[in-house]
């Protein structure tokens, strides 16, 4: 079907008073970027929304890409008419045509004079447009309290605009509005949502990956460079750390506490996280933590972690569901890397019982034993490998040599 502009609804944040011009200014500069793949199409901007004239780009493509921009809450393909009624009755009965409806499908006409100047008040614009439709497409009948479709009608002084459609999009707040986190990328089905999620806040995330080399292949590797690249689709471009975690992993083997070596290991994770915080301006980590799912997240397990770091630590899906984390993994399109079967460097040392109601005081009593852990740590930080990774791009920061060879 051929639109000649798109309608993009701003969300939640128009509610912000003063803040909201920079609010608004945040989404029109995602937009901006990703319309660099469309260049003919040039953006309209007008309170509480903005408008994309397509100039003979592809709408379906392009609504593909903005239901992924934070702060929009839906997008409508329009039809533009002239400021006249018998050219916006011809576009509306076009539009009604071209949608196929089914026999004795129902609609009405909602129109809204925005622009006062116009002749014609919304009342009758309803049905002096209605009219028109009705006889051009007999087998459509009127509902006005629930119709099969709404045609939608907004006259302003630019023109007329004719729509039917409200597709949803991310809605939430524009991307980095709310500060920036470091977030804690496994290879598994949460950690990614939580990603999701914190971006739709109004976050800028940067992903920190640990790998254990030999214990995780490169296919492990490759999984979460996919899981970002994914991400990257909704940021426009996201930053990966790649942490070496051998050396610690197995440090914590040594001290004979196999109960214990889940939460050693995401104590120190959290270390690094932190240090890399420091190292990038970031103000709060970010996990895929869910209350009660595995022995790591009970309530007691998540405190003696989380006393590792003085940063704030946000748990975005931590009362959600696993079948409706499930669900969203797959609505954002990362379920099925997700589930591949390659393993990452927690699920590798995973202990037959694992504790489930960890003591602080014996926690850190073993940390202490093992001298050498902060250096291990600065280590790890030191040789930690930075990628960027741009939506529908190759990845940035190392060559395919160093991404292949170097890090196994």
């Amino acid at each position: 079907m051929n639109y000649d502009l798109l309608l993009l609804r701003f969300g939640e944040f128009t509610l912000k008073g003063k803040n909201r011009a920079r609010f608004e200014k945040a989404v029109l500069k995602h937009v901006r970027a990703l319309l660099q793949a469309f260049p003919q199409a040039v953006i309209q901007r007008e309170f509480g929304r903005l408008y994309i004239v397509l100039n003979g780009e592809s709408g379906e493509e392009m609504i593909k890409v903005l239901q992924k921009v934070f702060g929009i809450t839906s997008i409508s393909p329009v039809k533009l008419a002239k400021l006249d009624v018998e050219d916006i009755a011809s576009k509306a009965v076009a539009l009604m045509q071209e949608l196929n409806l089914p026999e004795e499908a129902t609609f009405k006409v909602n129109a809204r004079r925005v622009w006062k100047e116009f002749p014609h008040s919304s009342h009758e614009l309803n049905h002096l447009i209605g009219a028109p439709v009705l006889r051009s497409c007999p087998g459509l009948k009127v509902n006005v309290r629930e119709p099969d479709v709404e045609l939608r009608l907004e006259v302003r002084e630019q023109g007329a605009y004719l729509f039917c459609e409200v597709i949803p999009a991310a809605g939430g707040y524009p991307l980095g509005t709310n500060g920036k986190a470091m977030l804690l990328l496994s290879g598994g089905i949460d950690s990614p949502v939580a990603a999701w999620s914190s971006m739709r806040r109004g976050l800028e995330v940067e992903c920190v990956h640990f790998y254990s080399y030999p214990y995780t292949s490169e296919r492990a590797k490759e999984k979460v460079i996919d899981l970002a690249k994914v991400l990257s689709g909704y940021a426009g471009h996201i930053r990966l750390h790649l942490v070496p975690f051998t050396e610690v992993q197995t440090a914590f083997t040594q001290t004979r506490q196999e109960n214990l070596i889940i939460t050693l290991m995401r104590r120190a994770m959290l270390r690094i996280a932190t240090r890399l915080a420091e190292k990038e301006g970031a103000l709060a980590l970010v996990t895929g933590d869910s209350l009660g799912q595995v022995a790591s997240q009970t309530l007691q397990s998540m405190n003696v972690i989380g006393r590792a770091t003085n940063l704030p630590l946000l748990r975005p899906l931590v009362m959600m569901d696993k079948n409706d984390i499930i669900d969203k993994a797959k609505d954002i399109g990362t379920y099925d890397l997700s589930i591949l079967p390659y393993e990452d460097c927690c699920t590798l040392f995973i202990p037959k019982s694992p504790a489930t109601n960890p003591n602080l005081w014996v926690v850190e009593k073993i940390e202490a034993s093992l001298r050498e852990l902060p250096t291990l740590i600065e280590e790890a930080v030191a040789k930690t490998e930075t990628i960027t990774l741009e939506a529908g791009k190759d990845v940035r920061g190392l060559d395919d040599q160093a991404i292949n060879e170097d890090w196994f």
